[in-house]
């Protein structure tokens, strides 16, 4: 499979390599499946889309609503804006033995979006909620979560270590949190995964309708 140019980048920001914060705007081919993304960095971001309009800067210009409905088309849908973070694996089933996998979840909503944005998308949980890991955004390895309920304290912060124990010890792996959901955002934090950037996937009118 050709590797999606914006793969390298994002591998080279997990391990704290950054491109220049020179303001540019990279347009990159679209994604796989009719989807789109456009990625920022430290002031450089990444346009990948049939056609990234021109004259933008990476200085916020890119997630502009008017740009990003542009990038969508009539008919396509804009995700939403998430902070993009790195970790890396632990390996050796961390939390027990590891978190078992699941195969009753197709239905679940978490497990639903999943599939609908990433290629071979892995389900695992337990009582306190559900981990999906997947080939997501370029290709990169991802990983999302949802809690059985509120819960108490700490419990999103062992699920998502446990999770880390299913990628292989030292391999990156990428969480997208909305700014607004501040819990799960201090737990991805808390258990090490650091931010490097920003991002909103899209799916164009093409994808909207398989």
């Amino acid at each position: 499979m050709t590797v999606h140019p914006l793969l390298p980048v994002l591998l080279a920001a997990a391990s704290g390599e950054f491109p220049p914060a020179d303001g540019a705007v990279v347009a990159l081919p679209p994604l796989p499946g009719g989807l789109a993304a456009v990625v920022s960095l430290t002031g450089r971001a990444y346009v990948a889309a049939d056609e990234p309009p021109d004259g933008l800067d990476a200085f916020g210009g890119t997630f502009r609503p008017e740009v990003l409905l542009r990038l969508a088309g009539p008919g396509g849908e804009v995700g939403t804006l998430d902070v993009t973070l790195v970790a890396h694996g632990l390996g050796g089933g961390v939390g027990g033995g590891g978190l078992p996998a699941r195969t009753d979840l197709d239905g679940h909503p978490r497990v639903r979006h999943a599939r609908a944005i990433r290629r071979d998308v892995r389900v695992y949980g337990d009582e306190r909620g559900l981990v999906t890991l997947a080939a997501g955004l370029a290709g990169r390895r991802e990983l999302s979560l949802e809690l059985s309920g509120q819960g108490e304290r700490g419990v999103g912060r062992g699920l998502i270590t446990d999770a880390l124990g299913l990628v292989p010890a030292g391999e990156p792996v990428f969480a997208a949190v909305a700014p607004g959901n501040a819990r799960s955002l201090r737990a991805f934090l808390a258990v090490g995964f650091q931010p490097v950037g920003a991002e909103v996937i899209l799916r164009t009118a093409a994808g909207s309708a398989r």
